[in-house]
């Protein structure tokens, strides 16, 4: 990764948030994405925001993906802010689930934004703030 501006690789980190995500590699998303503790804001889907530790949201993540055959997040647009060891990511994104035995429609999609803060360790740049902004969602949001 010496070739890799700064830029790079907070770029490369907020990826791993979506691709690790989709493959369900709890574990990496664990050791290679998130710090410790994250203030974790998904409230525009319901909850509230909260500081959580990264095993309690891959917890809460891959018990929510149960039964689903699969997940695909496609994201860009990213608008990257560096201040020395702390950085900020705006980035477009949408997700869409699918699962083959859902008989009112096989896909629900959620689109929307994220605001990304990150913090550069010894071990690299790592998630420390996540807010989910949804914009909209559409098809068969139970998939049944």
């Amino acid at each position: 990764m010496e070739n890799f501006t700064v830029r790079d690789l907070i770029v490369e980190t907020v990826n791993k948030l979506f691709i690790h995500t989709d493959e369900q590699a709890w574990g990496q998303l664990q050791h290679e994405v998130f710090t410790e503790q994250v203030l974790f804001d998904m409230s525009s889907l319901g909850g509230q925001q909260a500081e959580l530790s990264a095993k309690e949201i891959c917890a809460t993540w891959q018990q929510g993906f149960a039964g689903i055959d699969s997940v695909n997040h496609l994201a860009g647009n990213y608008l990257v802010d560096i201040k020395g060891d702390a950085a900020t990511v705006f980035a477009y994104a949408t997700a869409t689930h699918y699962k083959a035995s859902a008989t009112k429609g096989n896909t629900r999609e959620f689109v929307g934004t994220y605001h990304i803060g990150l913090i550069k360790l010894a071990i690299g740049w790592r998630i420390n703030a996540f807010k989910y902004n949804l914009k909209y969602a559409n098809g068969n949001m139970e998939l049944v």
